[in-house]
């Protein structure tokens, strides 16, 4: 029983680490994806490429459900202390 646990542990584990890439990952994928459509490295429509990527990946993280610019809301909760006055 322990067995399927440790094994599911890894597997998850594994596969969360696999979703991440580094930023030099990030950038060879995307001068693979420029180089795919025929653009050569060292001119301005190869860094037009990899700019307009880079564009739509960040208009993808705004749209994301996961982005926040402000972070969570924050809660104030200050009770009003009321006093009657005798009289």
């Amino acid at each position: 029983m322990w067995h399927r646990m440790v094994l599911a542990v890894t597997l998850a584990a594994l596969v969360g680490g696999c979703t991440t890439m580094t930023p030099e990952q990030r950038r060879a994928a995307d001068e693979e994806k420029c180089r795919s459509y025929g653009f050569t490295k060292r001119n301005d429509a190869f860094a037009e490429c990899l700019q307009r990527l880079d564009l739509d990946r960040r208009a993808a993280l705004r749209r994301s459900a996961d982005f926040d610019m402000w972070g969570p809301p924050m809660i104030i909760y200050r009770p009003v202390p009321v006093a009657v006055k005798p009289g």
